[in-house]
């Protein structure tokens, strides 16, 4: 279509020599257009920041719904894989329980589907970019039907009294009167989420999300300090202190950098008295931290012992249990299928980092194996040491591996899980059809318990979630790959005994 063009046209012709007849025009004709044109909604959200309600009492400042007047939100761009937005949920908990507002849930991002870059190197997507990303992705995840929220995932119920939460889904479709029934899977969030599904409304929410369109007072407060100027601390007496980790003089000179990182309070620069106290939303960039060279990259905040209600946050936070749904699949397996006390493997081949590791990674797992058949032969027990595998290297590609030789090797006995599997699929359909992320936030209460039918939408992909289940079951042990944070978050789930059966 040519339409943009033509209308550059018209306009540069109407500006020559016919402007004062076309505003008549357009004056004589107005009434009639509002009477009859039944595009005229869609006009008004086309010109006007956002469509406003027609409800009596007073309208939000920011948004269409008059259910979110008095309200105030954090949102985060979370990034990388799993594990990491799992790590900056964690954080994002704490900053809007410190700041006393209601936490916007995100859902799952596709893995390493937006990427940060690098705080140690000070080469990271700076915060605006970063949210636009997110918005895009989340689009993205949209249009094909599937979106799962991290709340329908990562059981939220240990920090529910805490924490104030609403579901991405429901935020947006609130806020700025979108349609966001095709990220749904049941009744519930259908029933919550209506609104517009026109294109400009969907890039104007774009823009004011990520902080791209500039700061709007009262409204939006895009928060721009990210990991290469800042470390967010809380009650350390140390607010503007120069961090511990600063760019050496190489860098300075390679990447023109002349700023350095300080440490600042979140509350006191965030919370009552500043700019951002009086905006409805609080966007962040990321708020993924982690320890590097005796600091943290970007978000500091581990204990707070002069206020207790953040000391119980920040001891919630520091382990959420998957869905019960995704722990029972774990359950089942384990007690079903292997039946016997066994061993969990987590073999991180292929991705990253990790694809030049496989000769640490395999050693690591034949000294395991031996440490395991000497206890069994200390207990005198017979048989082969049963083992549960969960590795991104396909079976399919284990030829002329150690996992081929295990395989081969009748003194054990391996157990993995596909994601076609039906116990994994069951796990997915019982999951989705619980809405446990719609649930666990804010919901109108004009339509709360209002359900309407759903399209069709994909299930999620929950094989990696039921994986680190059974392993939390392994009774023999558990030997993971060095640095993966699936490791870790497998070790954190058997140190908190979650696999009861």
């Amino acid at each position: 279509m040519d339409l943009p063009a033509s209308r550059g046209r018209w306009r540069r012709r109407s500006a020559r020599s016919h402007l004062p007849v076309v505003v008549a025009v357009l004056v004589l004709l107005l009434p009639t257009l509002l009477l009859f044109s039944s595009g005229y909604s869609t006009m008004l959200r086309a010109l006007l920041p956002f469509h406003s309600s027609a409800s009596g009492g007073g309208v939000p400042q920011c948004g269409g719904s008059a259910e979110l007047e008095g309200e105030r939100f954090l949102l985060y761009a979370p990034h990388s894989g799993f594990s990491n937005q799992v790590g900056e949920l964690r954080n994002a908990a704490v900053a809007a329980a410190l700041l006393n507002r209601t936490l916007v849930v995100p859902p799952v991002l596709d893995h390493h589907a937006v990427v940060l870059g690098s705080c140690p190197k000070f080469r990271v997507t700076d915060p605006a970019s970063l949210r636009a990303a997110v918005w895009d992705h989340v689009m993205q995840l949209l249009r094909e039907g599937r979106y799962v929220s991290m709340g329908d995932i990562v059981d939220l119920s240990p920090i529910k009294s805490m924490v104030r939460m609403i579901d991405f889904r429901v935020f947006v479709s609130l806020w700025c009167g979108l349609g966001m029934q095709k990220a749904c899977f049941s009744g519930l969030c259908c029933g919550v989420s209506g609104g517009s599904s026109m294109p400009a409304d969907y890039n104007r929410c774009r823009a004011l999300l990520s902080g791209l369109g500039g700061s709007e007072k009262g409204c939006v407060y895009p928060v721009q300090d990210d990991c290469r100027t800042t470390v967010w601390t809380y009650q350390q007496n140390n607010d503007g202190a120069l961090d511990q980790f600063q760019p050496d003089e190489e860098l300075k000179r390679k990447k023109k950098i002349s700023y350095v990182r300080r440490r600042r309070d979140m509350y006191k620069a965030l919370g009552p008295g500043s700019q951002a106290e009086d905006a409805t939303l609080l966007a962040f960039g990321t708020l993924f931290s982690g320890p590097y060279k005796g600091s943290e990259s970007y978000f500091d905040i581990h204990e707070s012992p002069k206020d207790q209600r953040i000391q119980s946050v920040l001891k919630k936070i520091e382990f959420l249990p998957f869905a019960p749904e995704i722990m029972a699949a774990g359950r089942e397996f384990a007690k079903n299928k292997i039946k016997e006390p066994f061993l969990c493997a987590q073999l991180r081949l292929l991705d990253g980092q990790f694809k030049n590791h496989w000769k640490a990674t395999f050693s690591a797992l034949k000294e395991k194996l031996k440490a395991v058949e000497l206890e069994i032969k200390r207990n005198k027990n017979s048989g082969p040491v049963h083992m549960f595998i969960m590795t991104d290297l396909p079976p399919a590609n284990w030829t002329k591996t150690y996992l081929a030789n295990v395989a081969k090797d009748e003194r054990y006995k391996l157990y993995t899980l596909k994601e076609s599997d039906e116990l994994v699929l069951q796990a997915a359909e019982r999951l989705m059809s619980a809405e446990h992320g719609v649930r666990s936030g804010f919901l109108p209460k004009a339509i709360e318990n209002t359900k309407k039918d759903c399209g069709p939408v994909q299930l999620p992909e929950v094989l990696l979630y039921v994986e680190e289940s059974v392993c939390s079951c392994a009774s023999l042990g558990f030997i993971g790959t060095a640095g993966s944070t699936i490791a870790g978050s497998i070790e954190t789930m058997r140190k908190n005994n979650v696999c009861k059966w």
